[in-house]
């Protein structure tokens, strides 16, 4: 006779143990991780230097004259008053570096997500230091790809317009496409109608387009002596008119709390305009968050040891699960088909408890690896399981030469599209850190950026190309299959992919939406996971109209 079972207590989450990953480095692979090592050590040392030059917005002189002439605080300083004192999410810090019209220090605006009274909201600030805030086309690129994190996870949004409006000598390259600036007033209406609140806070300059970006938003604050607000301003008029007329009296804070009614409320000071903000969100009607849970286990090995497993080439991949076991709680992996298309690695685990699915590259997607990740990717997607891809694509497939090749190739390329087609549809969450190679098709099938993933990150070893340049020579020329072309010529060439397939190259461009260190891509993925998940605690009404300003 069968003993009974013990009841499980009422309320309480079933978590099995998953097997514990093996993270240890073989010995035949030690030289490889120093390699790799060096590489990283390389790449960071980059990465810092960066990061130290854009956190200075637009140098010395520029912040002196922000601050002290301009009684302005500096863009970091108003993030401090406006945000919660918890860890921030800054995305695309290097944008705006080395573009053919110049350096644009992070864009010129400062765009993240952090919490406001508990909430999680999308900050898109201008930096007037940089270019007297003026928009750049990859800062008009920088604002719109912050709205569209915001309407995919549904997080209210707050603007710090501090903006001289479009640099015109680009307006060709900003204004009249539809991904250009007024992109950013149509997908205010649009988020205002999905019922994702935008507020607004006037603390400097708001000229021209700019101007309808506070009137807008359902809740504005414009700041006392420093906010102006309106499309044409004292110089144009008196162009225009030949009357003078003063900023304050033509756009200041108190004509547009008492006349206009462009905005809802009249600070004295940034900082009492941002508890406005903050009140504000309170009383958006979310749901608290729950609790953060506590209980979980730290992964087996150093974070600190990722460093020597990013891969400086595709040859000096090391096997993906040493990455996975320096990650997931426990290092405890669930893989999914273990034997089956081993080239790509699937399978459940935590991190700092919650439930994500793994796609991780550890090879080339074979057929059978294709097929599996369709499988896995669906019944992530049916099951409501985030999806976390390591993305190490190969750089390319030697030409078939012979006809049991190319159907092979064929038949690859149809359980690719299986793939990609399951990736696309997936209705959950998916988190992309691309850890190697980001190269050709390959990339598209593990959610690279043209698949909309909630989040893209980079390794600063990582690389971005159609192609890998290091390998180029193997490639034939368009329309020359029998010779390699002009030797200068394919070394130019070849110079240009090396330069513009690096990471930071890649996210001065925002085709990411950041460079991160591997020992904090835990740190990160958490934190996505905490955004995308608060959407559940939202309060949603049913009716889907913007709200309409008077």
């Amino acid at each position: 006779m069968w003993g009974a079972v013990p009841a499980r207590r009422p309320g309480r989450l079933c978590r099995a143990a998953f097997p514990v990953l093996q993270g240890r480095v073989p010995p035949e692979h030690r030289q490889l991780f120093r390699e790799n090592l060096r590489n990283s050590e390389a790449a960071l040392k980059r990465y810092t230097e960066l990061l130290e030059m854009v956190s200075k917005g637009g140098g010395e002189k520029a912040i002196l004259r922000h601050t002290q002439r301009n009684k302005k605080l500096f863009v970091r300083e108003r993030l401090k008053l406006l945000l919660d004192d918890e860890s921030f999410l800054e995305l695309s810090p290097l944008a705006g570096l080395d573009m053919p019209y110049g350096d644009v220090p992070a864009a010129g605006c400062f765009t993240g997500i952090g919490k406001i009274c508990g909430v999680w909201c999308v900050v898109v600030a201008n930096d007037a230091t940089v270019k007297g805030g003026t928009l750049y086309p990859i800062g008009v690129k920088k604002q719109l790809r912050a709205q569209e994190i915001a309407m995919q996870n549904r997080l209210l949004t707050v603007y710090l317009v501090d903006s001289g409006g479009a640099f015109l000598p680009l307006q060709s390259e900003l204004f009249p496409d539809k991904s250009h600036g007024g992109r950013a007033f149509y997908n205010q209406a649009i988020m205002s109608a999905m019922r994702i609140p935008q507020l607004a806070v006037v603390c400097g300059s708001c000229v021209a387009g700019g101007a309808y970006l506070p009137t807008m938003s359902e809740e504005t604050v414009i700041v006392d002596k420093i906010g102006t607000l309106f499309l044409a301003g004292p110089p144009l008029v008196k162009a225009a008119t030949g009357e003078y007329v003063s900023a304050e009296d033509l756009g200041g804070a108190k004509l547009h709390s008492e006349v206009s009614g462009c905005s809802d409320h009249f600070a004295s000071s940034e900082k009492e305009a941002f508890e406005y903000i903050r009140n504000a969100v309170s009383t958006v009607n979310y749901d608290p968050l729950p609790e953060k849970a506590t209980e979980h286990d730290s992964p087996l090995y150093s974070s600190d040891e990722l460093l020597g497993l990013a891969p400086q080439d595709y040859s000096c991949s090391l096997p993906v699960k040493l990455i996975l076991s320096r990650l997931m709680d426990g290092s405890r992996f669930q893989e999914f088909k273990a034997n089956y298309g081993t080239t790509l690695v699937t399978g459940f685990g935590h991190m700092e408890g919650h439930l994500v699915g793994i796609v991780a590259n550890n090879g080339e997607l074979s057929h059978d690896a294709s097929l599996k990740g369709s499988h896995f990717v669906q019944l992530c997607s049916q099951r409501n399981i985030p999806i976390l891809f390591f993305q190490n694509t190969a750089p390319h497939s030697a030409v078939p030469t012979s006809i049991s090749q190319a159907e092979a190739y064929s038949n690859r390329l149809k359980a690719q599209a299986s793939m990609m087609a399951a990736v696309a549809c997936a209705a959950v969450p998916k988190i992309t850190i691309v850890i190697g190679g980001c190269y050709g098709s390959e990339s598209y099938v593990m959610c690279g950026r043209s698949f909309s993933p909630n989040f893209l990150f980079l390794w600063p070893n990582a690389r971005v190309a159609l192609v890998d340049s290091r390998h180029f020579s193997t490639v034939p020329q368009a329309g020359d299959n029998d010779c390699t072309g002009d030797e200068s010529e394919l070394k130019r060439l070849k110079e240009k992919l090396e330069e513009e397939s690096s990471a930071f190259y890649s996210t001065a461009r925002l085709w990411d939406d950041g460079v991160i260190l591997p020992q904090n891509t835990r740190k990160v993925i958490v934190q996505c996971l905490e955004i995308t998940e608060q959407q559940k605690y939202q309060v949603v009404s049913p009716c889907q109209y913007p709200i309409i300003r008077m």
